[in-house]
């Protein structure tokens, strides 16, 4: 790595920083378009209730350059919780420079501190460059298969 980084947890500072980078990983890995001020919104909750997740960034200048969020899942078979990383985007212009991987290396420390039984994530099926990555850093598929439906209320009146 060329460039100075420093790593923190997000704050109130952060939101609008934060929401824009969800809005354009949505866009870019999904082809999604997301609401902006919905989301902003649901960072800044995030922010206000660390016990429900946390964002992690890395700063360069003062500027926010990449981020992930993490949030807890109770495992009722292990009497700990899994953290599930989400939410992982890095500007383009500070990508394969190993700056994820010193997020993740943070990101696995703190498990292991708050004794987690596991990090988890998804990862859009058709994103081959971040799997490649997650397999890097010593991650693997998982058996599991991830089911939804969304609890709107115009899907449950149908």
């Amino acid at each position: 790595m060329d460039q100075v980084y420093t790593f923190t947890e997000g704050g109130r500072e952060h939101v609008e920083t934060i929401a824009l980078f969800n809005v354009r990983m949505a866009l870019e890995t999904e082809r999604l378009s997301l609401d902006l001020d919905l989301v902003r919104k649901g960072v800044a909750h995030l922010v206000e209730h660390p016990e429900e997740g946390r964002y992690f960034i890395a700063l360069q200048g003062g500027e926010v350059v990449a981020q992930a969020m993490v949030t807890r899942e109770w495992s009722d078979w292990r009497n700990a919780p899994f953290f599930w990383l989400q939410s992982v985007y890095t500007l383009p212009q500070h990508r394969c420079q190993g700056l994820f991987k010193t997020l993740f290396k943070g990101v696995l420390e703190m498990c292991s501190r708050e004794g987690a039984c596991g990090l988890r994530l998804y990862v859009e099926g058709g994103n081959e460059a971040a799997q490649r990555v997650y397999e890097k850093l010593g991650m693997r598929e998982s058996h599991y298969r991830l089911w939804e439906i969304e609890t709107d209320r115009s899907l449950i009146e149908r």
